[in-house]
């Protein structure tokens, strides 16, 4: 697809300063938009948080011709840091340092006021004043890079943080073609973490109304995304359910569907996705013993590890549905006697206090335990190999004598504990009012040792270095069988697409936007790898028959077909990179250039 634009500006809050999935977004698409608009032409904008950029980008002196525009804001009270974010393709950026400018908080509110009727009175600084002066300082910078530009510019803007930005360049009536990505509305995200079923009542919304109702904050943030859908050039949102959600609570249909992709050159091949699948099983696995076997034993070989993994919440990532799926599993498994065992984790940060003593413990005497026994490997070898050769029977006293078999009795012993293991790894604040703890103790997921499935409530981020697991995110994924992503509100839905990037089978919804373009793009046959929940007009006791149904079938599949899963699983990925989907954006910027054109 031709470009019609010579110069892209892309302006985020999440440029190098990691909230949340936009910062993916924007990171992983950057080196194909710098194939469109070529390094020197494409540039992000974003905040100057010196503590968050450190360590991803590298400040370099500015070219000539931004000097100009650089000093010009220096009297206003906005300092530009240009430079390099160390990233795939290492884009050129621009991080704006706000801080002398927000003396003028007012005065641009005011000037929204006057020019849009944008009300904004009463709202607080973090809340939302702090994001409106940097997107209006970002306006500034583009009108002044823009005027000094040849050919035709287009300036993205990603959700209301840097919508005022966009406002300030329609005010001012500078020749830019702006296009405005609404990644989620405000006002639907607040529903739906309400526990309003927003899809089933979206026709007989008064959205100014629920806005208003809701607080000076959230009617700020409604009023800015109202406006930039309403002002921009070009209007995107990121799937088919957000763009249902944001013609009806915002007033325009989007012009583009602009979906979220990967840098699959970025992921592990499917062979070396399946050597880190057994390595980081393993370690898993070795968690796992730490965690259940003090007080109970079930076998290792004939089990599967599932997972979710979030934000805290609830309703909105369907925590509430999966769990009382699994407490279906569980006593399906049961009452037909399967030995087949699923442990589940729940990598969901929550509000803790510590680990909890006892895992600390378990963990100590299993590594002596297995320290003690890697010492001995030389000879445990040796004994072994001998017995092979000698075609005698290989048992634990032809592998240690009866001294080492005395320690290792001792040492296990200790490790040995009554009762049942515990749900959670840690000790939560308010434990009885978790939600999730709670409702797992509802279900009967409460780890006893006839239970076919145990869970792991895993409150802390996965950073590889946590002193359990010590394994990221994107290792404990790859560790894991199955990842079930029930959602009720999600815009699109990095997780599973991340899965099967790393040859990870999932479950998505298609209330979620990458569940919408599996239905209407892909053709899965029998073996889905990715399975897409109907949750769209269905009760939450039809979604949790149906997912009870999916995690049954997968539970009892053979290996084979588990691993033509995995295979399906990565091909659907692979139909996400950045380069089919790029064209999208492309297509958006060039709708914004045209309108400036026709203006």
């Amino acid at each position: 697809m031709e470009v019609k634009a010579k110069h892209c500006f892309e302006v985020s809050w999440e440029v190098c300063n990691k909230v949340g999935g936009i910062y993916t977004v924007v990171v992983s698409k950057a080196r194909q938009m710098i194939k469109y608009y070529g390094h020197d032409n494409y540039c992000c904008i974003g905040p100057y948080f010196p503590k968050k950029a450190y360590g991803i980008f590298e400040e370099k002196s500015p070219p000539e011709k931004m000097k100009s525009a650089f000093e010009k804001l220096h009297q206003m009270g906005i300092d530009c840091h240009y430079g390099t974010w160390l990233v795939t393709g290492n884009p050129q950026v621009i991080l704006i340092d706000f801080a002398p400018f927000t003396s003028q908080a007012n005065n641009i509110k005011k000037e929204l006021w006057d020019a849009f009727q944008l009300d904004t009175m009463g709202t607080t600084w973090y809340d939302v004043d702090e994001p409106v002066v940097w997107s209006w300082a970002a306006g500034k910078l583009i009108k002044e890079l823009s005027s000094a530009c040849e050919g035709p510019c287009v300036a993205q803007f990603h959700e209301w943080l840097a919508g005022a930005g966009l406002l300030f360049l329609k005010k001012n009536q500078v020749p830019v073609g702006t296009i405005f990505t609404t990644h989620a509305t405000m006002l639907g995200r607040t529903l739906a973490s309400a526990d309003i079923n927003l899809y089933d009542i979206l026709d007989q919304i008064n959205p100014e109304q629920e806005a208003r109702n809701r607080g000076q904050g959230l009617w700020a943030k409604y009023q800015i995304e109202r406006l930039c859908a309403q002002n921009a050039g070009a209007f995107t949102t990121v799937s088919e359910i957000t763009g249902m959600e944001a013609e009806k609570l915002l007033g325009r249909k989007p012009d583009v569907l602009l979906f979220n992709g990967l840098d699959m050159e970025k992921f592990p091949t499917f062979e070396e996705s399946s050597v880190r699948h057994k390595l980081f099983k393993n370690k898993i696995f070795d968690f796992v013993l730490t965690y259940f076997f003090p007080y109970y034993q079930f076998d290792l070989d004939n089990t599967l590890i599932y997972f979710l993994s979030g934000r805290y919440e609830f309703h909105d990532k369907g925590i509430d549905v999966f769990i009382r799926a699994l407490g279906k599993l569980n006593d399906k498994l049961k009452a037909e006697g399967l030995k087949k065992t699923v442990v589940v984790f729940f990598w969901v940060p929550g509000n803790i206090r510590g680990v909890k003593s006892e895992l600390i413990e378990n963990k100590t005497y299993y590594s002596d335990l297995r320290d003690f026994v890697h010492e001995n490997i030389d000879e445990t070898q040796a004994h072994i190999l001998n017995s092979l050769m000698a075609n005698t029977e290989i048992s634990k006293n032809a592998i240690f004598d009866e001294e080492e078999l005395e320690e290792i009795r001792r040492k296990v012993l200790r490790f040995r504990r009554k009762g049942t293991p515990p749900i959670c790894t840690h000790d939560l604040y308010n434990q009885d009012e978790d939600v999730i703890h709670r409702t797992l103790i509802e279900v009967g997921l409460d780890n006893m040792a006839d239970d076919r499935v145990k869970v792991v409530y895993y409150p802390i981020y996965l950073t590889g270095t946590d002193g359990l697991l010590n394994l990221s995110y994107y290792e404990s994924m790859q560790g894991g069988h199955l990842g079930v992503f029930p959602s009720y509100y999600e815009p699109w839905g990095y997780t599973p697409l991340e899965a099967g990037a790393l040859g990870v089978p999932s479950v998505t919804s298609d209330l979620a936007g990458f569940g919408r373009y599996i239905c209407a793009e892909c053709k899965t046959g029998p073996d889905p790898g990715i399975w897409t929940l109907q949750r769209y007009q269905k009760n939450d006791n039809q979604v949790v028959e149906q997912l009870s149904e999916i995690l049954y079938y997968y539970t009892t599949l053979s290996k084979q077909r588990r691993i033509q899963n995995k295979i399906t699983a990565r091909k659907v990925a692979e139909t996400c990179d950045w380069s089919e989907f790029v064209t999208r954006y492309i297509e958006a910027h060039n709708i914004a250039v045209d309108k400036i054109v026709r203006q």
